[in-house]
């Protein structure tokens, strides 16, 4: 052996096989077909008047943007129920409870409400949790602004002192963007804090991750893949555990803020999710 070198037998280096973004199985089957779905949808009738489904969330987390969607999905057409923001200006847009009748058509509504109310932010500029309980147990009317520095007063105009059970909600569903859920800490106290005034009151509760296409490149090269995600799949994990809120009823979506013709993969995941949220209720 030549002077100089070294009797140690050299190391090769570390080739570590990168861990697989698209598991062999899907992580959760889709048990029914679009129109199976749609029917549902469409057929469902409430044991009360109508049912009523109250949807909070942090600010910017797509909200307003699901309503839209239900309602594009069930119309058929590009449909804008609820007022969007397309600026990411971290403050919320949304500042008033605003109570949408899903319609059938122009003079036609579904026996379906759902409550659009102020987002949540870390610092004061969102909505007191307060006025979430107060709008959960049918106090508030529709139109009511919201304050950031206090909630609603009793003697508000639009304060309801003998809510009805059609005034009260019957699900509670938290929208949580699936791109920037795990570093959402601060929120997630406050959204758990909403969870249990919820069970409490035994209003059944379900988890919609939006913004999926933004949290995995697999999905969002591909929707169909979001089964197979093992990225979205602890997403939905991480959510379960920190929230408390059961596997099977957290649903990633992808909403229509773009597009503005129909899918098919992201009219599965949303009927699916309304499918089960609907289910919940009875």
């Amino acid at each position: 052996m030549g002077k100089g070198m070294s009797t140690e037998t050299r190391s090769s280096p570390d080739k570590r096989v990168p861990e697989p973004v698209e598991l062999q199985r899907p992580w959760r089957i889709m048990d029914s077909g679009k129109d199976e779905l749609l029917d549902f949808v469409r057929e469902f009738k409430p044991s009360a008047e109508v049912l009523r489904i109250l949807l909070y969330g942090p600010t910017g987390a797509g909200k307003s943007s699901f309503i839209n969607s239900v309602q594009r999905l069930l119309l058929g057409r590009n449909a804008m129920s609820a007022l969007e923001n397309s600026n990411l200006t971290g403050t919320t847009f949304t500042k008033t409870l605003n109570i949408h009748k899903v319609k059938k058509g122009s003079d036609q509504s579904y026996p379906l409400e759902i409550v659009d109310i102020m987002g949540i932010e870390i610092s004061e500029g969102g909505i007191k949790k307060e006025d979430i309980i107060q709008a959960l147990e049918g106090h508030i009317s529709d139109g009511y602004v919201f304050n950031s520095h206090t909630s609603i007063k009793k003697d508000d105009p639009k304060y309801k002192k003998e809510p009805t059970l059609c005034d009260k909600a019957h699900c509670l569903v938290c929208i949580l963007p699936a791109d920037t859920v795990s570093r959402m800490e601060d929120h997630i106290c406050k959204v758990k804090e909403i969870r249990e005034h919820a069970s409490l009151l035994g209003i059944p509760q379900v988890i919609v991750m939006t913004k999926v296409d933004k949290a995995c490149e697999l999905v969002s090269k591909d929707l169909k893949k979001i089964y197979y995600s093992k990225k979205i799949k602890e997403k939905v994990v991480k959510c379960s555990n920190t929230v408390g809120i059961p596997l099977n009823a957290i649903y990633p979506v992808q909403n229509y803020s773009e597009s503005i013709t129909q899918d098919p993969d992201t009219d599965m995941l949303i009927l699916t999710a309304m499918r089960d949220i609907l289910n919940f209720f009875q």
